[in-house]
């Protein structure tokens, strides 16, 4: 199987080097297409598959087209593949908000493929959700999951509306949580801190109780009512949250999200 990667940016190279490790595809059936003549010289000294400048010149030669650009991009994008693409080719799109419709159109192709990945799948702890078009067949999808899942875990979900609120969880989440943790570091600093001392104390906290709510089958909920006791430290800042409305305000980031990401599908209609 040849696989053609459209876009050289983090997530490009980061489905290139997964792929490679996983040994999914071999070097020599990897491909790369960019537009920056710079970008691909940087990329080839990174040997990470044959790169291209021309659509012309790989697109027609891959089974598998993996689309890491920018959603806002897309047009321009469509119209400079569609003369070379093939119905039997799988698209598989991680461009926010650009819908499976969307898609079909601008390339002339059924077989699409939707996910949204997260930073994490940088460093193998990515979370990705995808769906597919019916043309898509069972085969092909469990193809496309096996490739997900180098990056960390992946699952499947019926609409694309889940997909926009993948997005808007843990496609964003990871800078909600780096939002929370900045905030605790600069507290920590406060207090008498060496920046240093802040980070680690910080980092190795969120670290430590991620992997204790996930070793455990207890809620998030539960775990804070045992790090609570009546009349305590923790109990006096989960007060002063609620006062000043954090979880709340949380929800309404994730919603604000969600409504960019259908905004964005909406634009691309």
């Amino acid at each position: 199987m040849k696989i053609l990667i459209i876009g050289g940016g983090n997530m490009g190279k980061t489905y290139a080097r997964s792929l490679l490790r996983a040994h999914l595809v071999r070097k020599e059936d990897l491909m790369i297409l960019v537009r920056s003549p710079a970008k691909a010289d940087t990329l080839r000294t990174e040997d990470i598959g044959t790169v291209h400048l021309d659509a012309e010149a790989c697109l027609a030669a891959a089974d598998l087209i993996i689309l890491a650009v920018k959603p806002q991009d897309s047009a321009k994008l469509f119209a400079a593949l569609r003369p070379f693409t093939d119905p039997q080719q799988v698209y598989l799109s991680i461009m926010a908000g650009v819908t499976v419709a969307t898609i079909q159109r601008g390339l002339g192709v059924e077989k699409i493929i939707r996910a949204m990945p997260n930073l994490p799948a940088q460093i193998g702890l990515g979370m990705t959700s995808f769906t597919a078009s019916d043309a898509v067949t069972r085969i092909e999808l469990v193809l496309v999951q096996n490739l997900l899942n180098t990056t960390g875990k992946a699952i499947y979900v019926n609409t694309e509306h889940a997909i926009d609120a993948t997005t808007a969880i843990s496609g964003s989440g990871p800078a909600y949580v780096l939002y929370f943790m900045q905030a605790m570091i600069e507290a920590a600093s406060e207090m008498g801190f060496s920046p240093g001392e802040a980070e680690l104390l910080v980092a190795q906290t969120f670290r430590g109780a991620v992997e204790l709510q996930m070793k455990n089958d207890l809620t998030c909920a539960e775990w804070i009512k045992r790090v609570s006791s009546k009349g305590g430290t923790t109990e006096a800042a989960m007060a002063a949250f609620e006062q000043t409305s954090v979880f709340e305000d949380i929800k309404s980031g994730a919603r604000a999200a969600l409504a960019r990401a259908e905004e964005l599908g909406g634009r691309g209609n």
